[in-house]
């Protein structure tokens, strides 16, 4: 479509089937599909029919993975059962053993522990650099290097990537770029149309939206998404047609969530960067042109009790997760990135002072009172 985001974001979810007209996609809870006979059967293995069983692929599945596919402008999409597993699934979809991977060294924590210590049990080695300068990544690039993984907005300290000089220096090297869009979405940025060969999704956050779902989706060009696919299916990995569903409905207003989230997100990083309590703000302030995210970290002052701030937050809740439409907070060192080896952790700056936030859709102001009461409590 040539629409605008908020007319595309709408409009790319709602698989028809012929001869029905619901208004909303049905919800197809089966473990399998039916067949008249052996000859109809014969026909879905040659090409000729649509679904045999809910884990090879089933309507709802397909919908989600063809709707992100379609916000990202990439050729093909499909679902998984979580965003780590639409991770692994893209990785295995490039690499096998024996392989390697330079990835860059600030991204999630379980991204970072999947790579570290799971691949690297099947002979799959990763090596995590700065990818703020560049030439961290060529000096890390060997003969069996295959993967460049980044994040276009890095968690949890929000550094926006140089997407066009990843995939540019990857492009000399004929190497698969892999891009985790999370925190960014596809109304703030497009990794695919920058030429990466696929993009990946937490839905489980800004695409379902809404904290009631575990989902993943990977997108990407159409000979990648079909190894991807494989993947998925030969591992099990599928995410299931309720849970698809759910996510579906709650793409639907990205564009209204996320503009709203991302408008109080730079009110309470600006509002904060002003505060004394406040050491340091995390927040792309100037990178975007069409929006900055909806994600805020701060570092505590020294003078703060982080204990006693944590239990001063009242509606705004400890989570390990983030981007439902409620504001909440959690703690990256005891939770998303306690995985990685203490002097990861200190080079990085994730330190017990490290405080994530999750800017919700509650009026900004009510937000900002919310955190300059706490940080005063702090310090009673």
């Amino acid at each position: 479509m040539n629409n605008r985001f908020e007319t595309e974001v709408l409009h790319s979810v709602h698989t028809k089937q012929q001869g029905i007209k619901s208004k909303a996609t049905p919800i197809y809870q089966t473990s399998a599909f039916t067949f008249s006979d052996l000859d109809e059967l014969e026909g879905f293995y040659q090409g000729e029919g649509n679904y045999l069983y809910s884990r090879v692929g089933n309507p709802n599945t397909d919908e989600l993975g063809h709707a992100v596919a379609a916000l990202e402008h990439a050729e093909d999409g499909v679902a998984a059962s979580s965003g780590l597993a639409a991770i692994l699934a893209g990785v295995l979809a490039v690499v096998k053993s024996g392989d390697h991977i330079v990835a860059a060294d600030d991204v999630y924590g379980g991204s970072f522990h999947m790579l570290k210590a799971e691949l690297e049990r099947f002979g799959i080695e990763t090596t995590f650099v700065p990818f703020a300068d560049l030439g961290n990544v060529t000096n890390a690039i060997k003969a069996n290097t295959k993967l460049l993984y980044t994040e276009s907005i890095t968690n949890p300290l929000l550094r926006v990537e140089k997407l066009d000089e990843v995939i540019a220096l990857a492009k000399t090297r004929n190497l698969v770029v892999l891009v985790d869009n999370t925190f960014a979405t596809p109304l703030h940025v497009r990794p695919y149309e920058l030429g990466a060969d696929l993009v990946v999704h937490s839905a489980t956050k800004y695409i379902g939206g809404h904290s009631d779902v575990t989902s993943g989706v990977i997108v990407g060009r159409k000979e990648l998404i079909a190894e991807v696919r494989a993947r998925i299916v030969n591992l099990g990995a599928n995410l299931s047609p309720f849970e698809a569903w759910l996510t579906c409905r709650g793409l639907k207003t990205l564009a209204l969530r996320m503009k709203a989230q991302s408008e109080n997100a730079r009110l309470l990083a600006v509002k904060l960067r002003e505060n004394k309590n406040i050491a340091k703000v995390y927040y792309p302030f100037e990178e975007a042109e069409q929006g900055f995210g909806a994600i805020v970290s701060v570092e505590l002052a020294e003078h703060v009790d982080a204990d006693r701030f944590f239990k001063s937050l009242g509606w705004v809740k400890i989570v390990p997760t983030l981007a439902g439409v409620e504001t909440t907070v959690s703690h990256p060192l005891k939770t998303s990135h306690r995985a990685l080896p203490p002097e990861a952790q200190a080079e990085l700056g994730i330190t017990y002072r490290l405080v994530r936030i999750s800017v919700g859709i509650e009026h900004g102001e009510d937000i900002v009172s919310q955190f300059e009461a706490a940080l005063a409590k702090a310090v009673e």
